[in-house]
């Protein structure tokens, strides 16, 4: 598809504090982009707009919050003018055996994940449907694939998934285009967190290749950026995942068969995993719900 310029263009990221979102913003500024960040760290998130080279705001918001969110929109709408590419990126996420979670963490992964994103392109999708703009929805390899200890996660990207691209169908009319965003391990806070745990980095490094690394984020994001520029349907940030599309349909009977001898081969240790939010982005957020200022 032909490169549309990201000069003068307006682009919103949700989840901008700290790893992809950061990235993303500084490199869709350095392309001329004027950028909205949203987050729950407003000191993050200023010091990130303070370092990007273009018009550039920050906006403290949850995005599970359906009236947070919209008057972003709106505040977004009055300072630029327009909006013509939201990236839903904003997650978190959690580990360890489902039947041992914590019901509280375990569900907050499907809000912001899943009802997050949703609440986003709810509140956005009347400003791009007016510039005829694009949404991207980041996802993961965890859509593709099941995979054991991740229960919520998996849900999560498999749900955006869905969901973007049955919206993709219902908006395609009206000038907006929907993408999808696919990552593996990607060298971030949040992975960075989950490698804190003994057992969870150890069954990660037992994945075939090249499902086991974990990639740098620059070349990333690049990926990414250029799925913006071409205002792409599917957009893959690193070079394998596409191939995996072509697999998928066998990965849910591969995955039950070897996860369970994994699982067992694990079992006596895992009462230990920590099953709360991980990384940085899970710090922030639980203190969101404890009513702490970030």
């Amino acid at each position: 598809m032909t490169k549309v310029s990201l000069e003068g263009q307006v682009a919103v990221v949700t989840g901008a504090a700290r790893g992809v979102g950061e990235l993303l913003a500084r490199k869709l500024s350095a392309r001329g982009a004027k950028v909205a960040l949203v987050g729950l760290e407003p000191d993050a998130l200023k010091q990130v707009s303070d370092r990007l080279h273009g018009e550039s705001g920050f906006w403290h918001a949850d995005v599970t919050d359906h009236e947070a969110m919209a008057q972003v929109a709106t505040e977004v709408k009055e300072r630029f003018g327009k909006v013509d590419i939201v990236v839903a990126n904003a997650g978190v996420a959690n580990g360890g055996p489902f039947v041992e979670s914590d019901p509280v963490a375990w569900r907050r992964v499907i809000e912001v994940n899943l009802i997050g994103s949703a609440v986003t392109a709810r509140a956005f999708l009347p400003v791009l449907m007016e510039s005829r703009g694009y949404l991207l929805q980041i996802a993961s390899l965890a859509a593709i694939t099941p995979a054991p200890m991740m229960t919520a996660y998996c849900a999560s990207k498999s749900g955006v998934e869905a969901y973007a691209h049955s919206l993709r169908a219902e908006v395609g009319h009206k000038g907006v285009r929907v993408g999808v965003g696919y990552l593996s391990w990607t060298d971030t806070d949040m992975v960075r967190g989950a490698d804190q745990d003994e057992v969870m980095r150890e069954l990660r490094q037992r994945l075939p290749w090249p499902s086991n690394k974990t990639y740098p984020l620059g070349p990333a994001v690049d990926r990414i950026v250029a799925g913006i520029e071409r205002r792409s349907s599917h957009v893959y940030a690193q070079w394998w995942l596409r191939g995996m599309q072509s697999v998928r349909g066998y990965l849910p009977g591969i995955i039950g068969a070897v996860g369970q001898r994994e699982m067992r081969r694990f079992e006596p240790r895992l009462k230990g995993v920590s099953t709360g939010l991980v990384g940085a982005g899970g710090a922030a957020d639980e203190q969101r719900q404890q009513g702490i200022s970030p």
